[in-house]
């Protein structure tokens, strides 16, 4: 690729140039899933970029500059790194102090829409790590930003690899040749394609570097020690006593060994290779610990290390500089303050953790924050006899969070099911994108902790609302506690999906039996019997005792509580085979003490005969949990594996469990929806806009009329009203909307109070008006009112969004009233809505089905409402300076739905970079 006409210090390269724009900085992972960091060219670059150019291979140079090109000149290394971040940019890769790539773009001279020459060129020990992919999404980024649409390209045609570097970022390229040059041109618009293929390396990279982290070839532990109970000691004896394929070197400068194990003095002086570095050292000792990892070419960190973030703002600040330090050297960091990480696979054999019992190879992943939790979460996990794939502790997540564990997860063929407990998010917005993906093929079980409800809002009921509905729509299994989490798992990851809600009770116990009837039918499932079927020793409970007519199904299978296991074997078989059952829950408790085995075998085998049935099966065995060993199927190494049956303390935890994988099932049966940009959309004016009110304020509420005409560019209108502020105004005004009108108070008591004393409904004569006005102007002390057009009756909704401190940007509908605000109905949706999504949230409100009339109120327009809750999606899509929004309240009848106030907010762009090109968190 050609360098752009290099014309030394004209007066276009300034001699001072601007500061680079800050949020161009970037720390992203390369193919390999190592970390590099981006930021913008700058005069002190020279040196350096000098030193970068001599190193390149001659073929190198060839390629870039078709010809040898030894040496940068003066006059084009002074235009490089004098830049405007402008109509030219410049931006660098470096790692440590070096820069390992460079990439730039230089606006050309010509008529039509605005285009820019683009260039960039890689280290030759670099080359292959997708790091020209990196420069070209982010110069297409800033070139956006800077009103540029299209990129233009001169290459050499024997230079295969930077076609395809072009060809496979997505873009549609024009290709014309002169000779041995390619001349390649394209629009740099982020299309779909392009978002996919940026999505799709995004994914591999953040998975390339969590597998890089459990999977090391060799791990150091820094701070080792015999003493069992330092943290030091604990971590270096479980890599020690579990089956780690590799190397294991302590670090300690006090000890030529530890525990029969040489140990070094740094991780400089360690002869071999290092991957991971465990740290168990004071948290004023980790600067030099960091320095000598760096050095050593350490690829990932595990800091087990407390007191950072959870000491205060001054711990906070010093996680990030610690994780600033190790990005900018290639290395990713789990924690500080991290229990660990741990991967079962025999053939890596890792536990880098402080749990004192870690669970038996399975296929659940898991991920937590809290170290004390997520030791105690294991020892349960083991005690259930619940396999894990891997485990990974994040502490304070300063660094490596459950975005990049989800990432991973997703293309690890060995995790099946992934656990999640939550105290807070990296990116919200990303986070909800990547569980969507992943839920359609894995199931995702979170249990969310108090802190990430406070984090949400100060009131306890609304912030479970937001997290059960936002999970609920990312497709997340959402549970209470650590116990469901777990109860979900064991189903998931052992037995089916159930294909709908009919659920079979089989048992020996009446009581039991009925329990379960009674909880399934509580968390809305269909108790069913298999149709025609009878059974020797059957017991049937007399209709009238449980207050059901003769024709009732929905009774359980009584096998009395002499039941025998051919009885057990010979009933499950048949719920199984029935067309009318879905799943099947076998309760087992006997009056005396029995042998098990013949009833576990039973069980099991009537699970064998019926392989491809696709129905899950949940005992309540004797009250244990998880996977009992008698009901457990042996795969490599004795381990449970598919198949295997979970057992439940209790009939009500086992139906609880399957409602809620029955809830998951239906959410992945539906199809995958898309968001969809409504017509009449013009962003371009709204964009102006809000820029002149940014530039004027900085950030401030906006006016109505500003509101109203922010508004108009998506399509969404307020109920035509005039602002008044004397009484002829406000006739004048009725008679220009024409009769009958309402008159509003402004005042910030009077806009929502719902006894209506703010306003006056229905009038339609001038002196009706006058009266109005002198009534509210003296009941709010404000002379400034609001005619307004009458809209048509219907019901009273409020649609409101507005940035969460843990989900992002958040919409919420409900109607409104006082007596619904306090009981909370309200339904959340995490931004952007597809279509789907804008229906379901307006049917999610328990007052929901008044919208489908009663008898006193005809059906309302619920597309209309679902259209604009997606007219809401897009504008805050597009206008990230745009905080929150209300329209309290909307009027929704049989043809329409009308806004009769709005109000909205704008403020800095939050430093979330979700629609950009990639970049760490």
């Amino acid at each position: 690729m050609t360098e752009p006409t290099p014309v030394g210090d004209t007066p276009d390269t300034p001699a001072v140039p601007p500061p680079p724009p800050q949020h161009w900085l970037a720390d992203v992972l390369a193919a390999d899933g190592g970390v590099v960091r981006l930021r913008p060219i700058t005069p002190d670059d020279a040196d350096r970029l000098q030193r970068f150019h001599a190193a390149l291979s001659d073929r190198t140079r060839y390629l870039r500059y078709f010809g040898p090109y030894p040496r940068i000149s003066p006059k084009d290394l002074y235009r490089s790194t004098h830049v405007d971040h402008r109509d030219r940019v410049g931006l660098v890769l470096e790692l440590g102090e070096a820069i390992i790539a460079v990439g730039r773009y230089e606006l050309l001279p010509r008529s039509g829409p605005r285009a820019a020459e683009v260039a960039f060129v890689v280290a030759d020990g670099h080359q292959g790590r997708g790091l020209g992919s990196i420069l070209l999404e982010h110069l297409a980024g800033a070139a956006a930003e800077n009103k540029i649409e299209t990129f233009v390209a001169e290459v050499l045609a024997e230079n295969t690899v930077m076609v395809t570097v072009f060809r496979d970022a997505g873009y549609q390229v024009e290709r014309s040749r002169d000779g041995s040059v390619l001349h390649l041109e394209f629009a740099i618009d982020p299309s779909e394609a392009l978002l996919s293929v940026r999505d799709s390396r995004e994914r591999a990279s953040e998975a390339r570097s969590v597998g890089n982290l459990l999977a090391p070839r060799s791990v150091a532990v820094i701070g080792a020690t015999p003493a069992a109970g330092r943290v030091g000691g604990v971590v270096l004896a479980n890599l020690l006593s579990g089956v780690f394929q590799g190397p294991v070197f302590p670090v300690n400068p006090n000890r030529k060994s530890v525990r029969g194990v040489r140990a070094y003095p740094t991780v400089r002086d360690i002869p071999d290779e290092v991957d991971l570095a465990v740290v168990a050292v004071p948290a004023d000792a980790i600067g030099s610990v960091l320095d000598d990892c760096m050095a050593k070419g350490v690829k990932g960190l595990v800091v087990l290390t407390a007191g950072f973030g959870e000491t205060g703002p001054g711990g906070v600040s010093a996680a990030r500089e610690l994780v600033a330090a190790a990005r900018g050297h290639g290395m990713r960091v789990v924690g500080p303050s991290a229990l660990g990480i741990a991967n079962t696979d025999p053939e890596v054999g890792l536990n880098a953790t402080l749990a004192p019992l870690l669970p038996g190879r399975g296929r659940i992943g898991f991920f937590c924050q809290s170290g004390p939790l997520g030791a105690a979460i294991l020892g349960e996990a083991a005690a259930r006899n619940l396999g894990l794939s891997t485990f990974v502790s994040a502490g304070n997540r300063a660094d490596v969070s459950g975005n990049d564990l989800l990432q991973y997860w997703d293309t690890d063929a060995a995790t099946d099911v992934i656990l999640l407990y939550l105290e807070s998010f990296g990116n919200p917005r990303k986070f909800s994108r990547i569980a969507r993906r992943v839920a359609r093929t894995k199931p995702i079980v979170a249990v969310s902790s108090g802190r990430l409800a406070a984090r949400a809002q100060p009131t306890g009921d609304m912030d479970r609302s937001i997290v059960r509905d936002l999970f609920a729509q990312a497709g997340i299994v959402q549970v209470d506690s650590i116990s469901e989490l777990f109860d979900c798992a064991a189903l998931l990851g052992y037995q089916p999906l159930p294909a709908g809600p009919r659920v079979a009770v089989v048992g020996n116990s009446a009581a039991l039996n009925w329990l379960a009837v009674d909880a399934a039918r509580g968390e809305g499932l269909e108790v069913r019997s298999p149709a025609g079927e009878t059974f020797e020793g059957t017991r049937r409970s007399r209709p009238t005792e449980r207050g059901l007519d003769e024709h009732s199904v929905g009774e359980p299978v009584d096998l009395g509580p002499e039941a025998t296991p051919g009885a057990y074997l010979d009933a499950i078989v048949a719920a199984l085979r029935s067309a009318d059952i879905d799943a099947v829950i076998v309760v087992f408790a006997p009056p005396v003490p029995l042998p098990m085995a013949g009833f576990a075998d039973a069980i099991r085998e009537a699970a064998m005969a019926v392989p491809d049935s696709g129905k899950p099966i949940l005992t309540t065995f004797v009250a244990e949990q998880g996977i009992p060993n008698l009901l457990a199927m042996r795969g490599p190494g004795g381990t449970a594996v598919r198949g295997s049956i979970p057992s439940y303390p209790d009939p009500e935890r086992a139906a609880r469990a399957l409602a809620r994988v029955r809830s998951y099932a239906q959410w992945r049966d539906k199809p995958v929806s898309v968001v969809r940009r409504p017509d009449g959309i013009d962003t371009e004016q709204a964009r102006g806009l809000v820029a002149q009110w940014m530039a004027d304020s900085g950030g401030r509420r906006l006016t109505d009329q500003e509101t109203v005409a922010l508004l108009d560019c998506y399509g969404i209108h307020v109920v035509e009203y005039r602002e008044v502020r004397n009484a002829d105004e406000a006739v004048a005004a009725a008679e220009e909307l024409g009769y009958p009108v309402a008159a509003k108070a402004t005042g910030e008591l009077w806009r929502r109070r719902p006894d209506l004393s703010g306003v006056r409904l229905d009038l339609w004569r001038s002196e009706a008006v006058r009266q109005a006005y002198a009534h509210l102007a003296e009941l709010s002390g404000d002379p400034v009112l609001h005619i307004q057009k009458m809209a048509p009756p219907g019901v009273g909704c409020v649609l409101r969004v507005q940035d969460d401190p843990s989900f992002g940007s958040v919409i919420e509908f409900g109607l409104s009233g006082l007596i619904i605000e306090l009981l909370g109905d309200r339904a959340y949706r995490a931004l952007p809505l597809t279509e789907d999504e804008a229906v379901a949230l307006i049917d999610a409100p328990r007052a929901a089905p008044l919208l489908s009339g009663t008898p006193a109120s005809p059906r309302v327009d619920k597309a209309a409402l679902a259209e604009l809750a997606q007219r809401i999606s897009a504008l805050f899509d597009d206008i990230p300076e745009l905080r929150e929004l209300s329209f309290d309240p909307v009027l929704a009848s049989a043809a329409s739905a009308s806004i009769l106030y709005a109000r909205a907010r704008i403020g800095p762009e939050p430093s979330r970079f979700e629609g950009g090109p990639r970049r760490l968190g």
